[in-house]
């Protein structure tokens, strides 16, 4: 039992109705991978090493992969379910999570100049997924890593996966070659059409291996300026998404903008229907304002959460970004800036936290509705 300083056990807090939690990282370590390659690959590996771009390039916390200095992640070792027991104790019953979408990580093979490989080590990252998690804990969900610098690949990754019932989107990191609207991705959202899965985007690899630098400007010299830029490369892939079409092409497609924050969605759409007023003639094919492709098509998640000095000013700008229908809450569990679900947001009005912590979710995942609907929040 949890104690205060003066012996007095601590009242822990906990969310009456359940909730969904979008962005859960799981832990897969490498030499476990190796099971699930081909030999070929097992064979280079142990010749050549993995041949991926290291993620410490994104000046994350030294050994820890990002995680919260204050825990202790036990090893996710061949024989018990350390990691999985600790996420079912520490966050599933801890927060009254219903479900939990587990978007990985791995996110390294989107920056590799191997493709063959990266498609083989995303394939074992998603069968390894399926059995140590999926198979093991019905309340979690999986999402497809795909090597998305080759969109044949892609594709068969995600035909190959597509259809098992615990896999609920496909995901690629935030640093690309290219923005993702352009039409050589393509190929990759007729596969999401085809199998009804979202495309979510989560924040990552932005500047390193093949691809392009972090900012506009360039590289950056700290990992405060490389984490408040990376909100400016999903302002340019969402405008590529609209401006090239691919709403228009795939409209049943939904696209997910992970771990980058979400207010600066509202003066971003606010520009997009300027400009598309302006210079709507050089796409013709975008028939409404970007702002409706948004509201539509787009759904973006809360973590990292920034709020606004005052709190009068959180109602008007949840309006703009269409809280009530477009977001949902992430907690980035087990990383440092992790958002609790029971502090992460002002007092809500019950039908908007409601929306935000499982209604919208629920919605875009084809989840079942919460059980016990009728109890109220904590």
């Amino acid at each position: 039992m949890e104690t205060t300083e003066s012996g007095m056990p601590v009242k822990k807090q906990k969310l009456k109705r359940s909730i969904i939690d979008t962005d859960i990282h799981g832990s897969a370590p490498r030499e476990e991978l190796l099971k699930y390659m081909p030999r070929i690959y097992r064979e280079q590996v142990a010749t050549f090493g993995w041949r991926l771009p290291t993620q410490g390039g994104m000046f994350l916390n030294g050994g820890t992969n990002g995680s919260m200095q204050d825990i202790k992640l036990p090893r996710n070792d061949t024989h018990e379910d350390n990691y999985l027991n600790y996420v079912r104790e520490h966050h599933l019953e801890k927060y009254n999570i219903e479900y939990g979408i587990m978007t990985g990580g791995g996110y390294e093979v989107h920056a590799a100049t191997d493709t063959d490989f990266a498609a083989a080590v995303c394939s074992a990252h998603n069968d390894y997924y399926i059995e140590r998690y999926l198979s093991r804990e019905n309340r979690l969900k999986g999402s497809i890593l795909i090597p998305k610098q080759d969109p044949v690949l892609s594709v068969k990754e995600i035909d190959r996966v597509g259809h098992h019932p615990g896999m609920v989107q496909v995901v690629v990191s935030n640093g690309a070659q290219k923005p993702y609207g352009q039409r050589f991705y393509h190929p990759i959202y007729e596969a999401c059409v085809r199998h009804d899965l979202p495309f979510t985007i989560h924040v990552s690899m932005e500047g390193i291996g093949i691809n392009n630098p972090p900012t506009g400007a360039g590289h950056v010299t700290s990992y405060i300026e490389y984490r408040s830029a990376r909100a400016q490369i999903m302002m340019a892939h969402l405008a590529s998404f609209i401006f090239e079409g691919v709403f228009d092409k795939y409209p049943t497609l939904k696209l997910v903008m992970m771990e980058a924050g979400m207010l600066w969605i509202a003066p971003l759409l606010w520009r997009l229907d300027e400009d598309w007023k302006a210079l709507r003639h050089q796409t013709p094919w975008v028939k409404e304002p970007p702002s409706e492709y948004y509201r539509k098509h787009v759904y973006v998640t809360s973590q990292p959460l920034e709020l606004p000095p005052k709190a009068e000013l959180i109602k008007p700008m949840f309006e703009a970004i269409h809280a009530e229908t477009n977001l949902m809450f992430a907690s980035d569990f087990p990383h440092w800036d992790f958002d609790s679900p029971l502090h992460a947001f002002p007092k809500l009005d019950e039908e908007t936290w409601d929306s935000i912590f499982y209604r919208n979710a629920a919605r875009l995942y084809r989840l079942p509705q919460r059980k016990g609907a009728e109890e109220a929040t904590a």
